[in-house]
């Protein structure tokens, strides 16, 4: 597939899709329970680039990684990113039903971060994975963008390919960027390791049937706990009550 024809189905996920995100699921449910709350969760990224020469288009996916949020939340976009979406297929009237008809006061913002979010760009196009600016720093872009109180919805410690990194130390390091991010003003509401079981498979995302076993759980496939799961059980007792405002994973 053309890099032209993966934007132009790009933008029609995103037409077909976020419409019964905000208007569908989400408003029904709204009408028969009012206090309803609706986590989005969403990959938090960031370009990086690697010289002077890829900064126009590191600008670009930088924009672009806020998109499908921009449609949920009816944030209006910046001119290119407008220019983007009738480019590959949106129309007009597609792109105002998201201004006028957004759910953003009944949302809290879920952003997933990983070793694997954040990119250097090159000018070519491609890109490599790198671990720069952190949970902190990334997360702190979006909530100054939406204002919506935030949920870290997912993070193990996958790193590229199929490398892991020390699922202890990177349980303290994401802990350690939330509480700073709370202590600043940001209203961090839960945080959540994904997953509770190892995964079989999950650094390929399923593509591919190798039986390898990806040492992300709290427990592993015989649901024996992990030591990551003691470090997480013990932060939880540790911090119960004593966060701030509380949070919702600690109540």
């Amino acid at each position: 597939m053309s890099r032209e024809s993966k934007r132009i189905k790009q933008t029609k996920i995103l037409s077909s899709k976020c419409p019964g995100n905000p208007s569908g699921s989400t408003e029904a449910i709204a009408s028969q329970n009012p206090g309803a709350k609706f986590v989005q969760s969403e990959s938090s990224e960031y370009f990086h680039p690697v010289g002077p020469e890829a900064m126009k288009l590191a600008s670009h996916l930088n924009q672009l990684r806020f998109l499908a949020l921009d449609l949920n939340y009816g944030f209006d976009v910046c001119a290119t990113m407008y220019e983007y979406l009738m480019d590959n297929g949106m129309t007009r009237e597609e792109y105002h039903f998201f201004l006028e008809r957004n759910v953003k006061s009944l949302c809290i913002m879920g952003n997933d971060y990983y070793a694997t979010n954040e990119h250097i760009v090159y000018p070519d196009g491609q890109t490599y994975i790198c671990e720069m600016f952190g949970y902190y720093v990334i997360t702190k872009q979006y909530y100054d963008r939406y204002r919506l109180p935030v949920m870290h919805t997912e993070t193990n410690n996958r790193d590229a390919g199929s490398a892991e990194k020390d699922p202890r130390r990177w349980l303290e390091q994401q802990w350690s960027n939330l509480l700073r991010l709370k202590q600043d003003g940001v209203p961090i509401l839960g945080f959540t390791w994904y997953s509770l079981l190892d995964q079989v498979d999950w650094d390929s995302a399923l593509a591919e049937v190798n039986q390898r076993v990806n040492h992300y759980g709290l427990f592993d496939l015989d649901r024996k706990i992990r030591p990551v799961g003691k470090a997480y059980r013990d932060l939880v007792q540790a911090w119960s009550g004593k966060v701030g405002n509380g949070l919702y994973c600690l109540r």
